[in-house]
């Protein structure tokens, strides 16, 4: 023990090192191991009974760590820990809130280093759990030992997690803590940084410890935790919450009390221009953080936890509100003032701090500080709750975080929205969004069933109208934020939210003019001077024009004046208001193309986003920039910042792919601004302008299909296609297909080559049409797995086109690259190269029809032997390669001449090619492959040249179809079944009468089981087929032979009652079309029974009587029956 002279020398020595510890910053940090020895050192000249000095040790250890965020080792850490152990033990308790402070900062990110101590401080008498009982006296002692335990909680990469049992022990203990009240003996900042604490806690468990909510008493008492410290201390507002939240689809009421008005409370009414003072002492780097070893002592701080949130860079900037708020907030709330139209407490709080003494203002002004950072500690929890919890189970809570419409005479119900709208704070207003927008992404299955597009008149409310009603309140509270916001940080996740909601709500089910409200009040933010906000007003632009596309609504609002909407003012950049003529001289191609004088095109003022995305993108910018636009340094300062460019070519994308009527007008400008971007040196602009000449390329083939319902004077002429791919071709896109190091912007510009209209591609140059089939077959030996996976799909795009299918040369290149790329390492490779191969043997029938034994006799027979073969070892991949595979397979095996057949080298391959398809119709695959695969066997069935009736692989078909067609899950694999075994044109192709009965047979169970299916989905089909198996009963009888009639009367005989409703229904549904998309009227199907009749009769006549059933009576019975019935409907 230190004698007395010793004890003042090192309470002396502690107190200048402490002082030190909290001063300047030093000349030289010292190294984590000098911190270390000094720590160690000091702690092995304390001993325990001695408690001041022990005080001063822990202080030290804290404020050493905290100030040079030193991680201890292994070694010293066991030292200190033991230490720190020990006098919690022994020390008397008024040390223990600097031993609590000591342990958090030695165990602050060594979790997985402390596994030895954890029982001693988490165990069943463990000390942490002591020190934060609930009912501990001392809430300081409380706060210390919660915030080491939220310490222990954080996650180390790569390193082992808490036990889940200690991970149990924690989140009850944080919960506790959360549901616990403040005292009248506790003060609010001590009660705040309690709160923090447990916060932290719980998020570092979500985010670290992948903890997924389950059960629903957690999710709830978890969820009301947390609504309930969203709220905490926010000015004008106090809720009750219950202990915990109910999963429920009806809305949950909020007993809300109004406070009492504080002192504060009267500068509300002249807050519009100080409401929002930009907070004053900035964080100091690394100090406090959301993974900080103390919470934040500093009053000025507004620390946001969480990484997500730390990801927002979100500071309170200065600047005026949106310009002319009047007339655009009319849209919302019927013009009137935005904030006088709501409740007095949504107005929020002036943060003027004027009217208190320094004294005083100095107090509020930190307890409002610290009661923010517990609001947004509690929306990073949220935002880590929502990725711990189904989306599905989520949904449940809904009307407990989401604005509904306020019924007539009650208050709004507090949801995130009140945070977004009242909170004084442009960080913690920022975190509401954010959360909201995590809500928001991916509810488009959940908000599918909103529907108000029709007056109800119900003594209920239906859950589809509750809905729709949420979505409408949140589009008018989002945009009576976007009018009242000042921070332009907080206002880019307000446009983010609006982008969110829009590209999940279904507006075809709600009455319009929602979106004419977002449309309208975003124009001017386009302008705005912080470019993020410009970058995400475009965003939500884009998000209008891709949802449900296309919109009635959206396509009115394209066609408005240029100029309605746009205004200039004082938060926008006075941006220059392009002309059309100004626009047309930008591009060399505008004004000449001679769609201006086709029908169907646009109108004679560009469309104004067209306008405004063009200008962004090609013109250079004439005004400066604001400060935020400095962090996206681009490769030439002088167009517009690289992100805004970048968002401006996505939303002409979405333009072109959702209104192509609407962007055909400006066909060829599009393609020049395409071009101008492929040749610019940064490759994000590149890539983007390559999936821009993509779309306009695919927006030309869907308007060209023959299905499509665009009248053929109102499509792009064939010539100004030829025109657009001709100034490609001879623009950048060879250079960027051979040359680019960009292997996303190679695969892009591979698909956008696929995109060519074949019509368009028949009337290119030969050079030009050569440079595109070399170009895809030299890129199809790429080394990268993205270029050579798009280069196989374009082949396969090319093969199919009229005039290179029928070029032999071309068809035996294709079928030799897609070989090649069936064999190579990468899946994707392989799913592609199979579909390719699919479509090359489809060309493959296509000219054995058209073209007939000339195009056979020129394909030589070792690629059809290779291609055979190929197929056949596809056919054993993983199922996106198996599905097109066999489809390949059965058009191979379609193909094949007898010479073929004959030979010994085909006779193996064709065996196993047969075994392989037999195989995969029975098997455990996907649904699409063994549809893939029967539709396969149908087309076998078609070749003459195969042994089918005496081949024993014959009998194996027949019998995986007969067992599919009875019994798969899947309706539309039994369809394609039953399709299958009609296909067979002679009565020897079925094989022996066993045979034959037994196909028979199962058709006729089928039949009977038609409605059999535990997937209600598949009801949908039960229709289509019983049509295919009363075709392919009826096919079956109309070439029976006498043999096989004794059993077809055997089968009639004992279930003709149950068939008979089928059949007739059959015979009724005419028109309908069937699975191969023709249609069959109602006299071919009559034509059909009465031939199986004659068929019959005649055979019958010839066994004079020996048949113990007459199947010609029974079916002439069921055609009196439908013509009956068809007389009766007529009359």
């Amino acid at each position: 023990m230190p004698d007395g002279g010793r004890r003042t020398e090192l309470h002396l020595l502690f107190d200048q090192l402490i002082s030190e510890s909290c001063g300047p910053e030093p000349a030289a940090a010292p190294g984590p191991q000098d911190v270390c020895a000094v720590l160690v050192q000091a702690c092995q000249l304390v001993p325990l009974d001695q408690e001041h000095l022990v005080s001063k040790v822990c202080q030290l250890i804290h404020h050493l760590l905290n100030r040079y965020q030193v991680m201890v080792d292994e070694q010293n850490l066991n030292f200190l820990l033991s230490y720190c152990i020990s006098a919690l033990r022994q020390c008397s308790s008024w040390t223990h809130v600097e031993i609590l402070q000591a342990l958090a900062a030695l165990v602050y990110n060594n979790g997985p280093k402390c596994q030895k101590y954890l029982p001693d401080l988490l165990g069943k008498a463990g000390l942490l759990l002591h020190f934060s009982d609930p009912g501990q006296p001392d809430v300081e002692l409380r706060r210390a030992a919660v915030r080491s335990m939220a310490n222990l909680c954080l996650s180390v990469p790569g390193q082992p997690y808490l036990d889940e049992s200690y991970r149990s022990v924690c989140f009850q203990t944080f919960l506790s803590v959360l549901q616990s009240s403040k005292t009248t003996d506790v003060d609010d900042i001590t009660f705040c940084m309690l709160l923090q604490s447990a916060l932290k806690g719980i998020q570092s468990l979500l985010n670290g410890g992948k903890m997924k909510l389950m059960q629903t008493d957690q999710i709830g008492a978890l969820l009301a935790v947390l609504k309930k410290c969203m709220f905490h201390g926010l000015p004008g507002l106090s809720i009750e919450v219950p202990t915990a939240l109910y999963p429920a689809p009806l809305p949950q009421y909020d007993k809300r009390s109004p406070v009492k008005q504080e002192q504060s409370e009267p500068a509300t009414s002249k807050q519009t221009g100080s409401r929002r003072k930009k907070c004053k002492g900035k964080q100091k780097k690394g100090e406090f953080g959301e993974e900080g070893r103390e919470d934040s002592g500093d009053a000025g701080n507004e620390s946001v936890l969480g990484a997500d949130m730390l990801k927002l860079h979100l500071g309170d900037v200065q600047s005026s509100p949106c310009p002319d708020p009047q007339p655009r907030v009319s849209g919302v709330c019927a013009g009137k003032d935005p904030l006088s139209s709501l409740p007095t407490g949504w107005k929020r709080i002036s943060s003027s701090e004027s009217e208190y003494s320094d004294t005083e203002g100095g107090i509020q002004s930190k307890v409002r500080s610290y009661q923010a950072n517990v609001r947004q500690g509690a929306l990073a929890c949220f935002l880590s709750t929502i990725k711990s919890i189904e989306k599905r189970v989520l949904y449940g809570y809904w009307s407990a975080f989401v604005p509904d419409a306020p019924g007539i005479g009650s208050p709004q119900s507090v949801s995130l929205m009140t945070i977004a709208l009242k909170d004084p704070s442009p960080k913690t207003r920022a975190c509401a969004l954010q959360v909201l927008s995590a809500f928001l992404e991916g509810s488009k299955q959940f908000l599918s069933v909103a529907e108000d597009a029709s007056d109800h008149k119900r003594a209920f409310t239906p859950f589809s109208v509750t809905i729709a009603s949420s979505i409408r309140e949140l589009h008018r509270c989002l945009l009576l934020a976007l009018v009242a916001e000042s921070s332009s940080q907080t206002l880019t996740q307000i446009v983010k939210c609006l982008a969110n909601l829009v590209s999940n709500a279904p507006y075809s089910r709600l009455k319009p003019g929602l979106l004419t409200r977002v449309w309208n009040q975003i124009k001017p933010y386009i302008s705005h001077k912080d470019v993020n906000v410009r970058v995400s007003s475009l965003t939500l632009l884009g998000a209008v024009v891709s949802v449900q596309a296309p919109l009635p609504e959206v396509q009115l609002l394209l066609q408005q004046p240029s100029s309605s909407g746009l205004s200039s003012s004082g938060s926008t950049t006075p941006r220059r208001s392009m002309s059309c003529e100004q626009w047309r001289k930008a591009l060399p191609w505008a004004g000449e193309s001679p769609l201006d004088n086709a029908a169907g095109c646009g109108p004679a003022e560009p469309c104004w986003l067209l306008r405004l995305c063009v200008s962004i993108v090609v013109l250079p910018r004439e005004d400066s920039c604001s400060d935020s636009d400095a962090t996206f340094p681009s490769l030439s300062s002088i167009y517009e910042p690289c992100p805004l460019r970048l968002e401006a070519l996505q939303v002409l994308a979405l333009l072109v792919k959702g209104y192509f009527p609407m962007a055909q007008g400006y066909f060829l400008e599009l393609g020049e601004v395409a071009c101008r971007c492929m040749e610019e040196m940064d490759p994000s602009i590149q890539l983007h302008g390559a999936k821009l000449l993509e779309e306009l390329g695919t927006g030309v083939l869907q308007q060209h299909k023959p299905d499509s319902p665009t009248a053929p004077e109102q499509r792009v002429p064939v010539s100004v296609v030829v025109t657009f791919w001709t100034m490609m071709l001879n623009g950048p896109l060879p250079g960027t297909l051979q040359n680019s190091p960009h292997a996303t912007l190679q695969t892009s510009a591979c698909d956008a080559l696929s995109s060519i209209l074949p019509e368009a591609f028949s009337l290119l140059q030969g050079d030009q049409q050569i440079l595109c089939v070399t170009l895809l077959l030299g890129l199809n030996h790429s080394e990268n797995p993205l270029v050579k996976a798009a280069a196989a799909r374009a082949l396969g795009v090319y093969i199919l086109f009229p005039c290179l299918r029928q070029d032999v040369m071309f068809v035996a290149d294709t079928a030799n690259a897609m070989l090649n790329s069936l064999h190579d390492k990468s899946p994707n490779v392989r799913a592609k190269a199979a579909w390719s191969l699919g479509n090359l043997t489809d060309t493959l029938i296509i000219n054995m029809e058209t073209m007939g034994q000339s195009f056979q006799e020129e394909l030589s027979d070792l690629l059809l032997l290779k291609l055979l073969r190929s197929a056949t070892e596809a056919s054993k991949d993983r199922d996106k390669v198996k599905s097109n595979a066999v489809r390949a397979l059965g058009n191979v095996l379609h193909f094949l001449q007898p010479c073929h057949v004959a030979k010994p080298r085909f006779r193996e391959a064709i065996e196993e090619s047969l075994q392989a398809l037999i195989a995969t119709v029975g098997s455990e695959a996907t649904m699409k492959v063994r549809w893939n695969a029967c539709y396969a066997l149908g087309n076998v069935f078609r070749n003459p040249a195969l042994p089918l009736g005496e081949a024993p692989w014959a009998r194996q078909a027949f019998s995986a179809l007969s067992s599919v067609v009875k019994s798969c899950k899947n309706f539309k694999v039994r369809i394609k079944s039953a399709m299958a075994l009609s296909i067979p044109s002679k009565r020897e192709c079925y094989g022996s009468t066993e045979q034959f009965c037994q196909i028979w047979s199962a058709l006729v169970v089928a039949l009977q089981r038609s409605e059999d299916t535990e997937d209600f989905l598949e009801f949908k089909y039960s229709s289509s087929l019983r049509t295919q198996i009363c075709r392919a009963l009826l096919h079956l009888l109309q070439l029976a032979r006498s043999t096989d009639l004794p059993l077809i009367g055997g089968t009639l005989r004992e279930h003709g009652g149950a068939i008979k409703p089928y059949v007739l229904q059959y015979l009724r549904s005419s028109g309908e079309e069937n699975e191969a998309g023709t249609h069959t009227d109602l006299g071919e199907r009559e034509r059909g029974l009465q031939g199986a009749i004659d068929h019959l009769s005649g055979i019958e006549r010839e066994l004079q009587g020996k048949a113990r059933v007459r199947v010609s009576l029974y079916l002439e019975d069921v055609l009196t029956s439908h013509t009956n019935a068809t007389e009766l409907t007529e009359s």
